[in-house]
């Protein structure tokens, strides 16, 4: 057996220089080269002569080159024109802009051409990819067959790449570990890793190659699934928590102080994490629901719950703004209970924020509303038994364990507005418990919304002056606080300024950023008392802002912002019972951006909005894997891939099931792929054999 850990220096043909340049595309050692993958393939079994291509189709054709010239336009576009033929016809190829290639290509070599062919009378293919034949049996890896073609990186060629992947394939993969065990493998249908690592780089057909895929992907997501059962088993579910009573008298009667009633939707959520709360092992629950479905009021049940225990709960949340809504709100809520709220935020004066503390840890302060704030090291509780985490997708793993750390196995509850599709839940929140808020509460007014092109925005301006003279309030949110010399967007600041001379008899207001909490508290205060007609604002307002008079959302340039985001500044109106307009001012000059706006006018729903989003951008950037503890997926794609995520999960979790720690001789190999794929602090591995 041959160590695959030894670094590609030691591969036949890789010199120090080409070493470089395969650790820039991060391939160190033989394995990491054995697991980069094809980008895509070229079926090269069929190649035709130029007689029978056909014009708008992407064709492979063998040629030799004729006659080149290069020759540059007067705006200094460099283009190189070869004509090229075989027994059959002659095309002519041309690339824009890649002067190096004339010192390429010598009358009389055979190439292999791949690209678009366009014209009839006289064949055209416009930067074809090339492939010059040596003559030499190393052609047989680029020719003649479905041949991979890979991410390169500047000054790596496929042809050089595809040499080093055919020699190592075929010396290397007979030394690979096959950690499935056989009956996993029987089970599911799966080809041996061996055979699954050629084939995926060197396929014998179609057929073979998807059967490779798949036991790879497979293999991702087994991995994956493994190390989140781990992490389920790691954060406490044989802990001792907190079993908390969930049927005093003062949740009652919070409960029926409440000027509405709950929803169906919020009622059985409600149970599910009453449930929990009454166990002694931690809670461990995701509670995702859209903008306005009523999350908030859910947590505060359970956090009363948590005081009526005499114990502390925390409510941990993304932005001053909204740490000092919830805190008011909570204050106004508790007024009649004998439940001590406290805020605790970064902004606060030394002096005051010292005596908060000493509240926390006196165990004063019966229910903590904090920003980052709470996580620091000077921050000790007496008995924190709930942490509640707000809009969670802005907080980090390790922000997450911290809040975690300040007590003993603390039931902890993380929301959500943005839903989660459920492939993306099985793998960012494989680990928690998920509730949804699925409907939203009666009385919402409904939201149009429209698009307008900048220079229409008149028109929404227009709109937000008719809704202020009706007695309602408009947001205008732009996406950067002040114009620079390289950005063209109109900022904050500037059209502040603008809207205030443009409407002389509206009050006009800022937020931003970079304010300090208290002009925030101030300025939302204003908004909140109707003394400030239209807010203009960044996406400081993003979450949980809460104004029911609010009824128009114009969002500027609104192709830079991302369809989530677009999604929760729209959550921001429709909270009162009267109609409301958002409107999307923007220039989509990318097809993901138009694919956003017509996302936003398609739908209000936050479950189909997210799938959108998923759709779009692709899991890698829906949430950040590093972000979340998890290692990147190489030839998986959780939405594709679905059907094989599913059922490496069920495999992972019967696994974890029967040897929860890895501890089985014949779990040695899964054990250390998990070593090698997972960072331990993350995923809680050190329990791992």
């Amino acid at each position: 057996m041959k160590n695959l850990s030894v670094s590609v220096r030691y591969i036949k043909g890789v010199g120090p220089a080409k070493m470089n340049l395969l650790n820039r595309i991060g391939i160190d050692t033989i394995e990491d080269l054995l697991y980069y993958f094809p980008r895509r393939y070229e079926d090269r079994s069929n190649i035709k002569s130029i007689a029978d291509v056909r014009p708008g189709g992407f064709e492979t054709i063998k040629v030799k080159v004729l006659v080149l010239g290069a020759r540059a336009t007067k705006r200094g576009m460099n283009i190189l024109q070869v004509a090229m033929g075989d027994s059959t016809g002659v095309i002519h190829a041309t690339w824009f802009n890649q002067p190096y290639l004339k010192d390429k290509f010598k009358v009389g070599q055979e190439a292999v051409l791949y690209g678009k062919v366009e014209g009839y009378d006289c064949l055209r293919i416009n930067n074809p990819e090339y492939e010059i034949l040596t003559g030499t049996k190393e052609d047989s890896a680029h020719m003649g067959r479905i041949v991979p073609i890979y991410p390169l990186t500047e000054d790596l060629t496929q042809r050089w790449l595809r040499n080093i992947l055919k020699f190592s394939v075929d010396e290397y993969t007979g030394s690979v570990t096959d950690m499935l065990p056989n009956d996993i493998k029987d089970r599911n249908d799966l080809m041996l890793l061996k055979g699954a690592l050629q084939n995926a780089h060197f396929p014998v057909s179609g057929v073979v190659l998807e059967k490779a895929r798949r036991r790879l992907i497979f293999d991702e997501f087994f991995l994956l699934q493994a190390g989140i059962a781990i992490k389920r088993v790691g954060v406490g579910r044989d802990m001792n928590g907190y079993a908390h009573d969930i049927d005093g008298d003062m949740i009652r009667r919070f409960r029926k102080s409440l000027p509405f009633e709950f929803t169906n939707s919020q009622e059985k959520v409600i149970k599910e994490i009453a449930s929990d709360m009454s166990k002694p092992i931690p809670m461990n629950r995701l509670l995702q629901g859209d903008v306005g479905s009523g999350k908030t009021i859910v947590a505060l049940c359970a956090l009363v719950i948590t005081a009526q225990n005499a114990c502390q709960g925390a409510l941990m949340v993304p932005t001053e703004i909204l740490a000092e809504q919830h805190y008011k709100n909570i204050e106004t809520m508790l007024k009649n209970f004998n439940i001590k709220p406290v805020l605790l935020s970064g902004d606060l004066p030394v002096k005051e924020r010292d005596r908060r503390r000493r509240m926390i840890e006196a165990g004063e302060a019966d229910i903590i509303v904090g920003t980052h704030a709470l996580i620091q090291q000077g921050v000790r509780f007496k008995k924190l038994a709930l942490a509640v985490i707000d809009e969670q997708h802005k907080f980090g793993v390790t922000q997450r364990a911290l809040l975690r750390s300040k007590s003993i196995n603390p039931d902890i509850l993380v929301m959500t507005a943005t839903p989660i599709p459920r492939t993306l839940a099985l793998t960012v929140y494989g680990d928690l418990d998920i509730s949804t808020i699925d409907e939203l509460p009666p009385g919402r007014g409904e939201i149009k919304t429209f698009y307008f092109q900048e220079k229409n925005r008149q028109k929404a301006y227009g709109l937000a002056e008719q809704q202020v003279k009706m007695g309602r309030q408009a947001y205008v949110v732009y996406p950067i606080i002040e114009e620079s010399e390289k950005s063209d967007l109109r900022a904050a600041v500037k059209m502040c300024k603008e809207l205030a001379a443009l409407f002389p008899e509206l009050k006009v207001g800022l937020l931003h950023g970079r304010m300090n909490s208290s002009e925030k508290g101030n300025i939302m205060g204003a908004f909140k008392q109707k003394k400030i007609d239209i807010l203009v604002s960044t996406v400081v307002i993003e979450v949980g802002v809460d104004i029911s008079n609010a009824s128009v959302m114009i969002i500027e340039h609104a192709e830079r912002f991302g369809l989530s985001q677009l999604h929760q500044l729209r959550g921001r109106i429709g909270r009162g019972k009267y109609l409301s307009y958002c409107v999307l001012v923007a220039e989509p000059n990318s097809d993901e951006a138009r694919c956003r706006v017509n996302a936003m006018l398609d739908t209000q729903d936050g479950f189909k909005i997210a799938e959108k989003d998923l759709e779009i951008r692709g899991p890698g950037e829906f949430f950040g894997t590093k972000q979340h503890g998890l290692p990147e997926l190489k030839i998986g794609n959780i939405v594709r891939d679905r059907q094989i995520m599913e059922i490496a999960r069920k495999e992972a979790f019967e696994l974890i099931e029967k040897d929860r720690f890895l501890k089985r001789p014949e779990n040695k190999a899964i054990s250390d792929s998990l070593r090698k794929k997972f960072d331990p602090k993350d995923l809680a591995l050190s329990t791992v054999a």
